[in-house]
C-alpha cells in the first residue's frame, strides 16, 4: 500500500504515519532524509513491515542488520532507482516496521528467513532478483537465497556472515560481554546502548554527522521499540545447543548452491566484528568474487562509502552475466 500524505492510518489496532517525512520531521532538500522515498507497508504474518520501492526494471533487494534500518541504504536507492526497482524492508521490530513486544513474535533467525520468504512472494517479482546484505542481512538472506538459488540473479555483500565463525575464532568480547551481562542487557534496552555505541564507531572514514546518527536511533527512541536489538543479540548461536545454531549450519552448507552467482564484496577492514577473518572466510567460498576493500571503512561501511559503493554497485548490476559453467 502506498500513501504518500502525511496522515495516520490503522493496521490491525496499529495507528502509523505514512510518509517518512511527517514521520522524522525531516527538512526536504537534506540529502540525508527519505523525503524524496516514498513509503509502503505490507503485512507479514500478523505485522506490518515497512519498505522502500523506487523505480523500475530488474528488482534489487537490499537487507539491513542490527542496529540499523532500511535508512541506510537511502543513499544506495537514488544511485540505482533510474536503472532498477530497489526493494529495501525493515525487518519486524525494527525501522518503521511493526515492534511486537515479548512473548508477541520469536525474534529468531528462522523466523526472519520466513518473514523474508513471505515479503518475496508477496511482490509477485518476475524475473530473479539481486540481493545486497549487510550485517544481520547477510544471514537472513542467504538463509533464503541458498532455499531458492534459482531466485537469486547476483550477490551483492557487504560485511556480514552467513557461516558460523571462522575456525579458532570466538566471538568478540563485546558481543559475548553483552549475551552474558544481564546489567548490559538493560543499558541496551532501556538506554539504547548498542545502537548509539553502534552510531559512533560504524564510520572510521567519514564519521556520522549528528542528523544522520540522530536518524538511524530514531525508530528506536523508546524502550519497547529497542527489543529487536536485543534479541539479535541474543540469537548468535556461538553454541550448538542454541537453536539458531543449526539454521546457520544449514546455511553454511547451502553456499555451495550460489558459487557461480556474480558477486561483489565491498568491505570494511576496520569493523572490529566482521574484521578480515570474515572476509578470508568469503573469499575461500566465492574465489570468482570481485572484492572491494577499504583499508579504512568501518562496520557500516554502506553508509562510510556510499559515494564509491553506489557507483559499483550499479556498474556491477549493468554488467553482463557471463557464462560461468
Amino acid at each position: 500500500m502506498l500513501v504518500n500524505r502525511p496522515q495516520f492510518s490503522s493496521f490491525g489496532g496499529c495507528r502509523r504515519y505514512t510518509n517518512l517525512e511527517w514521520v522524522l520531521k525531516l527538512p526536504p532538500s537534506n540529502e540525508n532524509t527519505l523525503c524524496d522515498i516514498k513509503s509502503h507497508f505490507i503485512r507479514i504474518g500478523d505485522w506490518n513491515c515497512h519498505y522502500l520501492d523506487e523505480g523500475q526494471g530488474h528488482p534489487v533487494v537490499m537487507l539491513h542488520g542490527n542496529p540499523s534500518w532500511s535508512f541506510m541504504y537511502r543513499k544506495i536507492v537514488r544511485h540505482l532507482r533510474s536503472d532498477f526497482r530497489v526493494i529495501v524492508p525493515d525487518h519486524i521490530g525494527c525501522g518503521l516496521s511493526d515492534k511486537p513486544g515479548p512473548g508477541e513474535y520469536p525474534y529468531t533467525l528462522e523466523a526472519r528467513i520466513s518473514d523474508f520468504e513471505e515479503f518475496i512472494d508477496s511482490l509477485n517479482l518476475k524475473e530473479p532478483f539481486s540481493l545486497m546484505v549487510h550485517d544481520w542481512g547477510g544471514m537472513i538472506g542467504f538463509g533464503y537465497a541458498t532455499r531458492y538459488p534459482d531466485r537469486i540473479a547476483r550477490l551483492i555483500v557487504c560485511n556480514t556472515a552467513a557461516f558460523h565463525l571462522p575456525k579458532g575464532k570466538s566471538l568478540h568480547w563485546t558481543l559475548r560481554y553483552i549475551m552474558n551481562s544481564r546489567l548490559v542487557s538493560a543499558l541496551i534496552h532501556h538506554l539504547n546502548l548498542f545502537a548509539k555505541v553502534a552510531s559512533h564507531v560504524g564510520c572510521r572514514m567519514n564519521p556520522m554527522p549528528n542528523q544522520v546518527r540522530r536518524l538511524y536511533l530514531k525508530p528506536y527512541r523508546k524502550t519497547k521499540d529497542r527489543l529487536s536489538i536485543l534479541r539479535f543479540i541474543q540469537d548468535i548461536p556461538i553454541y550448538q545447543d542454541h537453536p539458531t545454531y543449526p539454521v546457520v549450519s544449514q546455511i553454511q552448507r547451502g553456499l555451495k548452491k550460489l558459487r557461480r552467482k556474480p558477486m561483489l564484496i565491498c568491505w570494511g577492514e576496520r569493523d572490529f566484528i566482521f574484521d578480515r577473518d570474515f572476509l578470508i572466510q568469503w573469499t575461500r567460498r566465492f574465489p570468482r568474487a570481485a572484492v572491494q576493500r577499504f583499508t579504512r571503512g568501518g562496520h557500516y561501511i554502506v553508509e562510510d562509502a556510499c559515494d564509491v559503493i553506489g557507483p559499483l554497485v550499479k556498474s556491477f548490476l549493468h554488467a553482463p552475466i557471463r557464462d560461468s559453467s
